[in-house]
């Protein structure tokens, strides 16, 4: 078992507003940073705040929707690290406000490209390698739409219903193995703080950066082995 200080975290879309306080969380706690994103220079910005050594933090640009990406993103983590044991993956964007006769094939390919498929590709590239040394953690964001999908929205939840799929399925076959595979539901990330701020009925129900990163350290700590498969609602009561 890796002591934190031993354990590296990989957080794709880390220049976000999530992926930011997420990387602060784990800097704090000692962990090996490998931040990924599209641009490199906003990945180097948050390097650069980072309370943590340059030996201890890798920054990779690349775009994750490309078959290639994923596996010479792995190859960079090892050279540097030689491991990875956790994933979290907060790419994603959306697609939606169409009702169906608006909506284009296009649309469709845009969001399962940017939320199954990146999945699809760093599980491939990275859960072997978690399963094989007996330890690991993926979390991914997605949205309670999976679960009731509401009209004028079918490119975003489609893409998250398949991602989702993916994320249990995983779970599934890794029962047993040290590896866990969770799913955060958040409705809107409130990167602003406008909820407590500013509160109203529309945003009662934002979730803030802190708190998913909260759920995020649970998940990824010893007692957090418990849970796998899980859809955990961050977001309380529509």
């Amino acid at each position: 078992m890796a002591a934190d200080s031993e354990r590296v975290v990989l957080i794709t879309g880390a220049t976000g507003g999530l992926g930011r306080v997420v990387a602060q969380r784990f800097a704090q706690a000692g962990y090996q940073l490998a931040l990924v994103g599209s641009q490199a220079g906003r990945l180097a910005e948050l390097a650069g705040e980072l309370t943590v050594p340059v030996e201890r933090v890798l920054t990779f640009a690349g775009d994750l929707t490309q078959p290639d990406t994923a596996g010479n993103l792995r190859q960079a983590v090892l050279d540097k690290f030689n491991r990875v044991d956790i994933l979290l993956h907060f790419v994603g964007g959306w697609i939606g406000g169409k009702g169906f006769d608006q909506v284009t094939s296009d649309d469709l390919a845009t969001m399962l490209s940017q939320h199954v498929w990146t999945t699809f590709y760093l599980a491939k590239a990275f859960i072997l390698d978690m399963r094989d040394q007996g330890w690991g953690r993926l979390i991914v964001i997605s949205s309670p739409v999976v679960g009731a999908p509401p009209a004028r929205n079918l490119p975003y939840t489609l893409g998250k219903s398949g991602q989702e799929a993916l994320v249990l399925t995983l779970a599934e076959e890794l029962k047993s193995s040290g590896v866990t595979a969770n799913i955060l539901r958040v409705r809107t990330i409130d990167t602003q703080q406008e909820r407590d701020a500013s509160p109203s009925v529309k945003n009662s129900f934002w979730t803030t950066p802190e708190e998913i990163a909260s759920a995020i350290e649970y998940l990824c700590s010893e007692d957090g082995a418990v849970v796998n498969g899980a859809r955990l609602p961050l977001y309380g009561s529509p």
